[in-house]
């Protein structure tokens, strides 16, 4: 009986998200808009102190700082998500998070009236813990308050709503609504409005059932969530299946990060999601969205047009997020990886060429912006929903949560250095900066190709064996917990 699920369901899922990695989408790309006018604001401000304009590579590193900042608290947030979502849940980490939200807005809001350009910074900070807290603990209650059957559906809505919080930012970030000078303030403070939805929403819907009686061995209130959650019908079935997967875990502790990276079984593995996050940042794909405008401007687009053609990206990525989660059973986690990353070397080449002979004709910058277009597709079809989904099946049940953390510490931190030094390898290299992007690419297929197994359909124990070296591939080498669900994106 594959049916719809359950309304509760979905509405609890959607509540997580909101103020989950809606948050992580919107304040990427709402610091688009506002570049020129924070740029100015921080050379006013600094007149004003001193007496003098502050020097162009200054305002440029101060930018860099104040865009970078974000990621910095990602790092941090990362880290203190896994051990929250154990101390308060999986709905209260989420709760509690909105109050970094609620504390940035004001912040930043702040910073404008009182002409002290640093809170923007401390601001940018907490949202950034905000965001990284959340892509850590929201994919952890979606997959738990999940029926088996929906597990795929609702992991995807964790890059559904981040490509859709993308959009929302730059849609927020049009002349037409906030994108005016004297509204840049306002504009960086309506991060608190997904949080107050959240805080309103999510409270009515139950804390995660696996949760509940794994981890607090609350029996009633497991049965009084998956009531409300799968309705009484099929609450059954899941209370069977979580009482089964407690009964396995007994007596198998979790591993910590340090431990997993010392664990030589596991060595391919980790390799493999440490090179695949780090290569879902340095790939291109933030250099496109960071300075999305600036690329449009070498493009030659006309300055009032730029806003639409950024809205237009957000979309395209909205919508390949959607057709990954549609594509991902049937055509297989490999297909997809490598077929992305091809697609992206090309695009790269074509984006350096059509770059280098701007004026040959007028038709050229759109070509450019066709590469930027196509990139972007290229991205959302292959490592943006794969790379997450891999995290999940390359690991069992006892090395996943490490796993996370590690993965989700790497991607931050290459996003971090992508922030800080792009922009000085745009100056540095112009149009050739795409190169360095084309290499990263290139070597991404090579390595998926030869290293990574297709992981569609295979239990995890299967997969785990499919990295051990052919002497020692034995089954009994794996913890019993968990290998036997079949993969599906968890």
């Amino acid at each position: 009986s594959y049916c719809l699920p359950n309304k509760s369901l979905l509405l609890a899922a959607c509540a997580a998200c909101i103020g989950g990695t809606f948050q992580y989408g919107y304040n990427i790309s709402v610091i688009n808009a506002p570049t020129m006018y924070v740029q100015n604001f921080m050379n006013q401000t600094w007149r004003e102190r001193y007496q003098i304009d502050v020097s162009q590579e200054f305002l440029t590193l101060l930018w860099s700082t104040i865009v970078s900042m974000f990621t910095l608290g990602g790092f941090i947030g990362v880290t203190i998500g896994g051990t929250l979502s154990v101390k308060l849940g999986r709905k209260g980490t989420l709760l509690t998070n909105n109050v970094f939200a609620l504390v940035a807005a004001l912040l930043m809001g702040l910073s404008y009236p009182t002409g002290l350009f640093e809170l923007l910074i401390i601001g940018r900070l907490f949202t950034g813990i905000n965001a990284g807290i959340a892509i850590c603990v929201q994919p952890l209650y979606l997959g738990e308050i999940a029926p088996t059957a929906f597990r795929g559906a609702m992991g995807m809505g964790t890059s559904i709503f981040i490509t859709g919080g993308i959009l929302t930012g730059q849609v927020v970030g049009l002349k037409e609504i906030l994108g005016r000078e004297e509204y840049w303030p306002i504009l960086l403070a309506t991060t608190c409005i997904p949080a107050f939805l959240q805080l309103l929403i999510l409270p009515w819907f139950p804390e995660s059932p696996r949760y509940l009686l794994i981890d607090k061995g609350d029996t009633e209130g497991c049965k009084k969530a998956l009531k409300q959650l799968h309705g009484i019908a099929d609450c059954d079935a899941e209370w069977e299946d979580i009482e089964k997967e407690k009964n396995n875990l007994k007596g198998v502790k979790a591993k910590k990060p340090w431990e997993l990276l010392a664990d030589r079984s596991a060595r391919w593995q980790l390799l493999t999601i440490i090179l695949l996050n780090a290569a879902q940042q340095l790939n291109g794909i933030n250099a496109i969205y960071f300075y999305a405008d600036y690329i449009f401007k070498q493009a030659g687009i006309p300055n009032d047009k730029i806003s639409y053609v950024t809205v237009g990206t957000g979309a395209c990525e909205c919508i390949t997020a959607l057709t990954c989660g549609m594509l991902i059973e049937c055509l297989g986690r490999k297909v997809l990886i490598t077929g992305g990353y091809t697609l992206m070397s090309i695009c790269c080449i074509l984006f350096t060429l059509t770059l280098s002979f701007q004026d040959a004709s007028p038709v050229v910058p759109y070509l450019s912006m066709a590469c930027v277009f196509a990139f972007i597709l290229s991205f959302g079809l292959g490592p943006g929903g794969v790379t997450n989904i891999l995290t999940t099946e390359l690991f069992t049940q006892t090395t996943r949560p490490a796993a996370y953390m590690i993965a989700g510490s790497v991607n931050w931190f290459s996003f971090f250095f992508i922030g800080l030094v792009f922009p000085f390898i745009v100056i540095g290299l112009q149009q050739y900066c795409f190169l360095v992007f084309l290499a990263i690419c290139s070597l991404v297929v090579i390595y998926i190709f030869l290293v990574v197994p297709e992981t569609k359909n295979k239990t995890f124990l299967e997969i785990h064996n499919e990295f051990q070296p052919s002497s020692s591939r034995k089954a009994s080498s794996v913890d019993g917990a968990g290998t036997t669900l079949l993969s599906g994106p968890l």
